[in-house]
Order: C-alpha cells, then sequence, then structure tokens
C-alpha cells in the first residue's frame, strides 16, 4: 500500500461535495497523496458557474438545461426546501467559519490535491473539457481510478 487516498465523488449536492473535499484536504494535509475522482453528478461540483447548455442530442442539451452545475448551483441532500435550507446551512456556516465549496476547492488544489472528471460520465452527459474548471489535472475513465485506488491506503465513495 502507498501513501495514497482516494475519493470517488458521485453525488453533486453541497453538504456532500464539503464532505469529500473536508476529507481530502485531512488527508493532504497529512501527507497522503490524494485523488478525486468526479463522476455522474459529482462532475457538477468542477463545472464551470458560466458553462453554457452543452450536448450533442436534445436528451443531453434537455439534461444539462436542467442539471447546469457548478459549485454555486448545488443542492443540499435533505431540506433543500427550494433553496431556503442551502441559505440556512449557508448562514451556519459563516458563523462557524467554515469556508465554502469554492473555497474548499482552492484550498485543496493547494494542498496538491488532483481532480479526474470522469469521461465515460462525461459521454453520457454531453459535455467536454471546455465546460470544466481549469483546475481539473485529468480527464479520464474507471482503469485510472482503479490504478490510484489499488495504490492507496484509503478509498472513499461519496
Amino acid at each position: 500500500m502507498g501513501n495514497k487516498m482516494t475519493v470517488i465523488v458521485f453525488s453533486g449536492d453541497m453538504d456532500k461535495a464539503m464532505a469529500a473535499f473536508n476529507l481530502a484536504i485531512g488527508g493532504a494535509s497529512m501527507g497522503l497523496e490524494v485523488t478525486m475522482f468526479f463522476t455522474f453528478w459529482g462532475l457538477n461540483i468542477i463545472r464551470k458557474n458560466s458553462a453554457p447548455v452543452a450536448g450533442k442530442g436534445w436528451l443531453q442539451k434537455m439534461l444539462n438545461r436542467l442539471n447546469r452545475g457548478g459549485s454555486q448551483r448545488l443542492p443540499l441532500s435533505r431540506f433543500h426546501m427550494l433553496g431556503l435550507g442551502k441559505w440556512a446551512l449557508g448562514q451556519l456556516m459563516r458563523q462557524a467559519k467554515f469556508p465554502p465549496v469554492e473555497e474548499l476547492l482552492s484550498m485543496a488544489k493547494g494542498l496538491g490535491v488532483k481532480f479526474v472528471a470522469c469521461t465515460t460520465s462525461m459521454g453520457i452527459m454531453g459535455l467536454t473539457k471546455e465546460d470544466f474548471l481549469p483546475d481539473v489535472d485529468n480527464f479520464a475513465g474507471v482503469a485510472t481510478y482503479l490504478g490510484d485506488a489499488t495504490q492507496g491506503q484509503v478509498n472513499l465513495f461519496i
């Protein structure tokens, strides 16, 4: 086992994204080489907030119109309540001096955490490399993730 940690980020919910980044930052702070593999709804976290509606056919375009992505659009997994729950959690986070997702993303990058976007999910959703933040280190499939995971001490799924 190497000194590595992987996190599969499947969820695009704000609270789960915060947990994933918190764990990745903790691992990197402890000297682990951390890779976050964003797949399916987790891709929304690393999508540009201003990305246009993408897709080749009408199904992909419809999906991406409903699922715009970007860290500023992430819903809560519970108690979202048309955005009221997200606003309330944001207030509580500010009171506790807990950083928002955008700042957690920046902190993780500053500690050397690698971001990988799943190309299989991108293909299904009609997304291209241009739809993502420049912070993404690699666009790859499951074989790349498994290569990292087989060398990891810690492998998480969020």
